[in-house]
């Protein structure tokens, strides 16, 4: 009896925590929500819905992280692109990349490019043909900022909007405090301050705007990101409009380009 009736009362909540629309709410990493999150992402990333055609983008854009690059913004300075690295060299050893793999340690931390230059960044674009490193660069993707935010976000009751808001923010600030940049931890913490989660009986709608209106402040923080239209013209206004399932048609605007998702 004790479990049956704990099972209708998970059943209750479930319904009440379910957007408008009546559908049954989904977890971020649902396939076709994921494909939306990546498709997010790329729009602010890379100025595209074309997440896929990002494995071979390299890059370094002035941010004093080093190269950005593939298909989150992985980098050298902040160890997530070694981390890339390091697990493409162990599913294929001798690859072109691994040769890179001590000066990647070496400026771990910096935004220099000693050791590193023109090979690397043409041997990063060909390793991208390699369906290995692709699988490389998901599997980082995952268990350093996907799975973890999820995760996060499931625990303080959110749906799959609120979820992506974390994923973004995992991938934009990483989840600690580091030199000049304010983490996920300390946005979430801010957060906490203004406003309760579901979880704790929270409204959604005014915990993900506290969530944002925290992170605005830490983009801010850094000139190289003052932009906060990724916050303001995209997340914000899918809150407003309580597409908190990420229901599609999707319309956007971020760093001046206007985007659109209509179906998965």
């Amino acid at each position: 009896m004790r479990l049956v009736l704990a099972a209708a009362a998970a059943l209750v909540l479930a319904g009440c925590s379910g957007s408008s629309s009546g559908a049954p709410e989904k977890s971020l990493d649902d396939p076709a929500k994921k494909a939306i999150a990546m498709q997010l992402v790329s729009s602010a990333e890379n100025s595209t819905l074309d997440w896929k055609a990002q494995y071979a983008y390299i890059e370094d854009i002035g941010d004093g992280r080093g190269y950005t690059a593939g298909i989150i913004g992985f980098c050298s300075g902040t160890g997530d692109m070694l981390m890339v690295v390091e697990r493409y060299a162990r599913k294929r050893p001798g690859n072109a990349l691994a040769d890179f793999l001590p000066a990647l340690r070496a400026v771990n931390g910096s935004d220099a490019h000693e050791g590193l230059g023109s090979a690397f960044t043409g041997a990063w674009k060909e390793a991208a043909k390699d369906s290995a490193f692709r699988a490389a660069q998901d599997a980082e993707r995952d268990s350093a900022y996907f799975d973890p935010a999820v995760e996060r976000a499931e625990a303080d009751g959110l749906s799959a909007l609120g979820q992506f808001i974390y994923y973004d923010a995992y991938v934009m600030h990483g989840y600690a405090d580091a030199k000049g940049t304010v983490g996920f931890r300390t946005i979430r913490d801010q957060a906490l301050s203004a406003a309760e989660p579901p979880s704790r009986g929270g409204d959604e709608e005014a915990y993900l705007n506290a969530f944002l209106d925290a992170r605005v402040s830490a983009i801010r923080k850094e000139p190289s990101h003052s932009d906060t239209s990724r916050v303001e013209t995209a997340q914000r206004a899918f809150v407003r409009e309580g597409k908190l399932q990420l229901e599609t048609p999707l319309a956007w605007r971020v760093y001046g380009e206007s985007f659109r998702i209509d179906h998965v």
